[in-house]
């Protein structure tokens, strides 16, 4: 059975319990490198990035708790606008010598890939990246968040011999199929990450009989000799995400009565619910409380992932689907991850704000943003805010930056 072959695991309605899904904003992806001829000196260094990367999302996440206003991205609100997250579809793109951030960021606004050339360009001096803006011919998305797009367009090339892979935060095992096959490496992604020997989900809590590795296939940059097989890769990703999982506290989780692998579940869900770093633990919160209090999650990227289709508005058959990834309809968290966390999501999981909240919706024109309520009557007037706002945009979401 082919990649493309394989079966998955009308108006949105208003908001209900939780925002409507869409992509979370990815952030920079991290790199994992592996040479055959280098092997043992690689995963040293990969082992100390993790190390590295834990403290360092620890003593941020560390600072939020004092400033109250810290999120996990430093770029801020100027990454944070506009778009959905790694995108759709496959847009051909040609920078020319010379181009400027803001050249650039026009034409990908003009061919559908950002929302904005201004806020592309702003995105990019926050971050550093207008001096690493490459001339070329690139396969960008539409849809595409500024860092996710900035990624493609910032990313050195492969050294030769080597190919190389970058894979964002939040995609589910479909959508990294498709990356790994246009890369050229050997063989069906689907298939090799269906399973490994020798690495036991069991012992992060997971169910005996789990058909794939949904969510264990770590987010990052990769490079691989040139006909690599995607076993390959796929061992590459479980290898990073033992460095980086397994440098989490699960105390939190422990005295919620939840196992490693339902705080993976958890940060799955973060990933598709939060595009702005600074809402991840106060959604992983929302979550918590819910599951301590009895609520259904009425989380609709659940149901997303079991459909295939992230993108489409949910139609009345599909809210009514007895799946038990329909999280309006079933209590408890989803069978399994429905994406691909990053270490950012896994640390809000598994460390979640110390708040009551137990409801979010968009909130209209704040680049992402989400507006929390403790109460269902705080919950039903952020959703008539939200719907005004539509209402004003001509029926439009309104997602305008300020």
């Amino acid at each position: 059975m082919s990649d493309e072959e394989e079966p998955p695991g009308g108006l949105d309605p208003p908001p209900h319990g939780t925002r409507r899904v869409t992509f979370a904003v990815p952030g920079p992806p991290s790199t994992v490198r592996t040479e055959r001829r280098r092997a043992a000196r690689a995963r040293g260094r990969r082992r100390l990035a993790a190390l590295v990367a834990v403290i360092a999302v620890v003593a941020i996440a560390a600072a939020a708790l004092i400033v109250g206003r810290v999120g996990l991205n430093s770029s801020g609100p100027a990454c944070a606008a506009g778009s959905a997250g790694a995108g759709s579809g496959i847009v051909d793109v040609r920078v020319a010598p010379g181009d400027s951030a803001r050249q650039i960021g026009d034409l990908l606004a003009s061919s559908g890939v950002v929302a904005s050339g201004a806020a592309f360009e702003r995105c990019s001096n926050a971050r550093g990246d207008n001096t690493k803006l490459r001339a070329g011919r690139f396969a960008l998305r539409h849809h595409m968040s500024y860092i996710a797009a900035l990624a493609v367009l910032t990313g050195a090339r492969a050294a030769p011999g080597l190919v190389r892979i970058t894979i964002p935060e939040g995609y589910t095992r479909r959508q990294i199929a498709g990356l790994a096959h246009a890369s050229g490496l050997r063989g069906s992604y689907l298939r090799a990450s269906r399973g490994l020997q020798g690495f036991h989900p069991r012992a992060y809590g997971a169910p005996a009989r789990l058909h794939t590795l949904e969510g264990f296939l770590f987010p990052a940059t990769y490079e691989l000799d040139r006909g690599a097989s995607m076993q390959a890769l796929v061992n590459e990703q479980l290898d990073a995400f033992g460095q980086n999982f397994g440098g989490l506290n699960f105390a939190h989780a422990r005295a919620a009565h939840l196992t490693q692998y339902d705080v993976l579940i958890i940060a799955s869900m973060i990933e598709r619910e939060a595009q702005v770093p600074a809402d991840r633990r106060l959604v992983a919160a929302v979550i918590y409380n819910r599951l301590r209090d009895g609520i259904p999650l009425g989380i609709d990227a659940t149901l997303r992932y079991a459909l295939n289709d992230f993108t489409h508005p949910l139609t009345e058959s599909e809210l009514a689907d007895p799946t038990p990834y329909n999280t309006r309809l079933h209590h408890g968290l989803p069978p399994t991850p429905i994406s691909n966390p990053g270490l950012a999501s896994m640390f809000a999981a598994a460390n979640p704000a110390h708040v009551s909240y137990l409801y979010y919706v968009d909130k209209p024109n704040t680049c992402g943003k989400l507006a929390f309520a403790r109460t269902n009557a705080e919950f039903q007037a952020d959703v008539d805010a939200y719907n005004a706002a539509r209402a004003r945009n001509g029926g439009r979401a309104p997602t305008r930056c300020p």
